[in-house]
């Protein structure tokens, strides 16, 4: 038990308890430790639980029978199946205790093979110095303002918070990457300024590299769930799947933009941004551009009048009165009151303009509308015309022409015939052909599919062991962490040694157990073997013995002597078994009385009559408080 109680104590020590160094076993454990040691531990197993109660004893009886009855509910809370009351905290027993304390020592929450599964690393490691820190800061005493000194302004004080602000930042690429400019690399190595200089204030550092590496990492979750989902069934290279992506998505866009600048001139509104639009549509396809280029002379125009805004005209013609030179004050208004006519005549030209391009406009569409439809009218009649004609030129000789028609129906007919057959002849081979290329088709499906189920699997196989290989490095640093927070007065080489002592002297026991119940076996077959010959011998004797016993005395003597030799020898075997019963009975008595001497049933009836005698006390202080009022 001295081992097991060293690893408790220190098991205890760990969880916060201050076990005094003279203290070495669960025995020396006085109510209060005991009481501190309960609470420490619940506080780790259920901080909401723990919280809530105090390891500190007070000095009021009644205080004290609610703080062991709370503990005992506790610990029957988390699953204790012993006997627990307030009596095991007051009164304690060693058996009692140690079994207690043995239970809450393996409901602590401890890192082994089984958490190795639950989430661990950086993030863990981060929320445990977090912790750490509160439980510093919150441990310190609040001061004034005008009291704080410089820890306890940093620790104390608001005007260290900022709020979350994050500014997009400038980074260097990947340098290994070979499609990089020069120019860029050069501008990477030369005129790339910090990050710390591309921000308008410090504080502002850390929100945006959170942010920044926040958006890599969705980015490049985003690319793996996609090709992932899409990129493996399309069978193309990573490099190409983003060339046919980035395709797809500036066609779109250019489909975009030309709808859109469509819709503006069919519905004759402003496009004051031509040329921009034309510069974008550059930007993507040379075809996009000679496309925007061509037009007729009257969609140049139009342009040219959608162009000419109203008030662009009356601002050139403010900017041209500026610049004339500054004549009196009556030559100055007369002209402002001509510009302003002007300038009314016209806009409504150009609104008279704009109405009457509009008419032309939807008047040049119905006469394309009627010129398609009499063309198509027109290539009607002709084709009628043409065939009557010919009708008409065959009338004249029409039996030869009926002849020669037959013939050339039958010619045809013949000519059908020979063409079917040898198409029957060339279809077998092209279906069997078509069959084979088929059947092959399939196969290389198959096999195809079969390589990309292969692929999906391998890939998968390569993310899960990526994912494992991650987890336990994170792993191997929060235990390297743990590790290094870990006194380092405790000697790993001990606590091993004390443990491969207690299994060598476990196995031992073992042995001398095994040992022991087999020599106990050897010694009950030997007196089974030994108690079966005596009963058959006495039965042999007791028959040659009685057969002459009817004719001689002294026979008949030693019958009775034989038949008294053996009541005495099963009498005396009696005896023995009754010996060993009565002494393994002295044993167990004797365990027992060492179990309820380790129970301190005397020590604890002197306390639980001092407890009664306080109670007492304390109840008479209170009716006297109570007649005094």
């Amino acid at each position: 038990m001295e081992e097991v109680d060293r690893i408790l104590i220190h098991t205890l020590r760990t969880c916060g308890t201050e076990i005094p160094e003279e203290v070495q076993s669960v025995r020396q454990f006085t109510t209060e430790l005991i009481v501190e040691a309960v609470v420490r531990c619940l506080r780790v197993i259920n901080p909401s639980v723990g919280s809530s109660l105090s390891h500190v004893l007070p000095p009021g009886m009644s205080a004290r029978f609610r703080i062991g009855t709370s503990l005992a509910q506790a610990c029957q809370d988390l699953g204790y199946t012993g006997e627990v009351g307030y009596q095991t905290f007051l009164y304690s027993s060693e058996p009692d205790i140690r079994a207690l304390l043995i239970f809450l020592a393996e409901k602590l929450p401890r890192h082994s093979h089984d958490d190795a599964h639950q989430p661990a690393g950086k993030s863990a490691v981060l929320q445990r110095e977090i912790a750490t820190k509160i439980k510093q800061q919150l441990s310190l005493p609040w001061l004034p303002p005008s009291c704080r000194t410089l820890a306890a302004q940093r620790s104390q004080s608001v005007c260290w918070l900022h709020r979350f602000h994050a500014q997009p930042l400038s980074l260097v690429g990947d340098s290994a990457v070979k499609s990089v400019p020069v120019e860029r690399r050069e501008y990477w190595e030369r005129y790339l300024p910090f990050v710390s200089a591309q921000l308008p204030h410090t504080h502002y550092l850390a929100a945006s590299l959170l942010e920044r590496n926040a958006s890599v990492l969705s980015a490049v979750q985003e690319w793996e769930a996609e090709w992932k989902s899409q990129g493996l069934a399309s069978r193309l290279s990573p490099e190409e799947y983003r060339n046919r992506k980035r395709q797809r998505l500036q066609k779109r866009i250019q489909d975009q933009l030309r709808q859109c600048s469509q819709q503006l001139a069919e519905n004759h509104l402003p496009i004051p941004s031509t040329q921009d639009l034309v510069e974008m549509l550059k930007a993507f396809t040379i075809e996009g551009t000679a496309d925007q280029n061509k037009g007729s002379r009257f969609t140049h125009a139009q342009k040219f009048t959608h162009q000419q805004d109203p008030q662009v005209l009356t601002e050139q013609m403010q900017r041209a009165a500026e610049s004339l030179p500054k004549k009196d004050a009556q030559d100055a208004d007369a002209e402002h009151q001509e510009l302003t006519s002007l300038q009314q005549k016209i806009e409504q030209e150009i609104q008279g303009l704009m109405e009457s391009t509009k008419l032309l406009h939807l008047t040049l569409t119905q006469v394309e509308a009627e010129t398609s439809k009499l063309h198509q009218n027109c290539e009607e009649k002709e084709s009628s015309v043409r065939v009557k004609k010919r009708a008409v030129e065959l009338l004249p000789d029409a039996d030869n022409n009926l002849a020669k028609l037959q013939a050339m129906v039958d010619s045809s007919t013949l000519r059908m015939v020979n063409l079917v057959g040898q198409w029957e002849s060339h279809r077998v081979r092209l279906v069997e052909e078509y069959r084979e290329m088929r059947r092959a088709h399939q196969e290389k499906e198959d096999e195809s599919s079969r390589w990309m189920k292969d692929v999906k699997d391998l890939y998968e196989k390569i993310r899960g062991a990526a994912d494992e290989a991650k987890r336990k490095e994170e792993l191997y640093k929060q235990l390297v962490s743990e590790y290094e927070s870990l006194p380092k007065e405790v000697s790993r080489a001990a606590y091993t040694q004390r443990i491969l002592e207690i299994v060598s002297n476990i196995k031992k026991q073992k042995e001398d157990i095994t040992k022991i119940l087999s020599d106990t076996k050897e010694l009950q077959k030997e007196i089974n073997s030994l108690t079966g010959k005596v009963d058959r011998t006495f039965v042999v004797t007791d028959e040659l013995v009685f057969k002459d016993a009817k004719k001689d005395e002294l026979v008949r003597k030693a019958y009775k002597y034989l038949a008294a030799l053996h009541e005495n020898c099963s009498q005396l075997i009696q005896t023995i078994e009754d010996t060993g019963t009565i002494l393994r009975e002295i044993r167990d008595l004797e365990e027992q009385i060492e179990t309820e001497t380790a129970k301190k049933t005397l020590s604890n009836l002197q306390k639980i009559l001092e407890d009664y005698k306080a109670i007492k006390q304390e109840n008479a202080l209170l009716l006297g408080r109570v007649r005094e009022t």
